[in-house]
């Protein structure tokens, strides 16, 4: 018997390399079927099992599936029966959802004191369409103080794209485990079934779920081969099982609604897989920005790590985007994000650290939404430390923090939960109410020049400052 357990550190797992592979892992040797997927008998008595995440005629460059060898069947379970907590605050349809065109802000949510586990301890924020037509996305957040045991969840709604933002998870997978740090993702797509344990005791974290496409490297184009996120770093979990008699509930969520079965067994009892359809994760350390080196600031697309693409060539369901430290060297430009209204929405979340376009009550484990059209950028205090001389030097964003955007092309429907949440910022829109004018109708190019070289020169006898406020990409 091989038993699991969070008394095996996170240096001991082992990973395959690269993304959307065809890979195999075997944590017996010869448990993988040869020249074959589903022999009379399979090696070691185990049973074959696909586990589709596309259509069986999906093309060949978009199938996704793989074969799980496993010590006994998934379909081995009791009745499926609705789970005996309220989900009231889960959802997969936002067909009732509310809009606002208002700017939207919440501090950090709140950890329980009791016994919450990943599933119990997950609210949805937003979203848009519905699991039922596959099609739209979910915004959710997670805060949870106690492993989940003998249970796992099934999510056929979608897939999870999960950013930890305070505590580490230890995620138990049909595929094999795999820690997830704060400052790293993982995703875990529609139908795998995994387990979330807290090293750390406690976690809190964000994650988006796509009910359509999956996620996907984006296109480089003029950036070339290589750049952002490459292959190469992100990391599947090798085969592990565990062949344990127990009391297991089974947690399936189907259109944001949740069901529980009892088995007899571990459903981790997979000795071996082989496919291109597994569980991955990131270390968001290893991405490699593209910035500008000359004047403007880009548009934060090129900040992509992953991206849900819909039917619309170039747009996405929704696009995963990180802000990490980087020099800021444009000249003559405005380095932080800036202002603007957007056809696509943007939710904002902070892992660590300080925002460079917010410089007071964006915080970590809080988060900031502005919908489709909705006016956002700096703030008063950030758009008049990067309209100093002072911000013309060369600098580089602060080195501990990290911040992300789940950007969206559907329009996000909020769920009463969290515009009743009582962390909301209901004075948020008051960050900008000192952008006062500061138009010259005597301005000349002349004077402007005259102006700057004086402020250089006073900024110079005063010692000046090493440090500009720069540019990150959202709101």
């Amino acid at each position: 018997m091989v038993t699991s357990g969070l008394e095996e550190a996170p240096e001991a797992l082992r990973y395959l390399s690269g993304f959307g592979n065809e890979a195999t892992s075997e944590a017996l040797p010869g448990a993988l079927p040869v020249g074959q997927n589903n022999p009379r008998i399979c090696p070691y008595g185990l049973y074959a099992e696909q586990l589709s995440g596309t259509a069986f005629t999906a093309p060949r460059a978009q199938n996704r599936r793989s074969w799980l060898y496993r010590i006994r069947p998934s379909v081995t379970h009791e009745p499926f029966h609705p789970l005996n907590f309220p989900a009231e605050t889960l959802t997969a349809d936002f067909s009732r959802g509310v809009v606002t065109p208002n700017q939207l802000r919440w501090r950090p949510f709140a950890i329980p004191e009791d016994k919450v586990d990943f599933v119990t301890g997950l609210f949805t924020i937003c979203g848009s369409g519905s699991a039922t037509c596959k099609d739209g996305f979910a915004i959710h957040m997670y805060t949870c103080s106690a492993s989940m045991g003998d249970s796992c969840l099934a999510n056929a709604d979608g897939d999870f794209l999960i950013v930890p933002q305070l505590g580490g998870l230890f995620i138990t997978t049909e595929f094999g485990r795999m820690h997830v740090a704060p400052g790293e993702i993982c995703v875990i797509q529609r139908g795998m079934r995994f387990s979330v344990a807290l090293p750390d005791g406690r976690s809190r974290g964000y994650v988006l779920e796509v009910f359509a496409s999956h996620f996907q490297l984006p296109d480089l184009g003029p950036i070339g081969a290589n750049g952002l996120a490459n292959p190469r770093d992100f990391q599947t979990p090798t085969a592990w099982f565990e062949d344990r008699a127990c009391s297991y509930s089974v947690v399936h969520k189907l259109e944001g609604q949740l069901f529980s079965a009892a088995q007899s067994f571990s459903p981790f009892n997979v000795v071996a897989w082989h496919g291109n359809y597994a569980p991955y994760k990131y270390d968001l350390a290893k991405y490699c920005p593209v910035n500008s080196v000359s004047f403007d600031h880009p548009d934060p697309s090129i900040f992509t790590v992953l991206t849900a693409p819909s039917a619309l060539p170039g747009t996405a369901i929704a696009d995963f985007v990180v802000f990490p430290p980087r020099w800021t060297v444009a000249q003559h430009t405005f380095r932080p994000p800036y202002y603007h209204r957007n056809v696509m929405s943007e939710f904002m979340g902070l892992i660590r650290g300080v925002y460079d376009a917010k410089a007071d009550g964006f915080l970590p484990g809080g988060a900031s939404l502005h919908s489709c059209m909705t006016p956002h950028g700096p703030d008063t205090k950030t758009f008049e430390a990067a309209t100093a001389a002072e911000a013309e030097q060369i600098g580089h964003l602060p080195r501990d923090t990290l911040a992300f955007m789940f950007e969206t092309y559907y329009t996000p429907r909020l769920t009463p939960h969290a515009l009743g949440a009582p962390n909301i910022d209901r004075n948020y829109y008051q960050c900008w109410v000192g952008l006062t004018s500061h138009f010259d109708p005597s301005w000349t190019p002349e004077k402007a020049a005259a102006a700057e070289a004086a402020a250089a020169a006073g900024s110079k006898a005063a010692g000046g400052s090493a440090t500009p406020a720069a540019g990150g990409g959202g709101g």
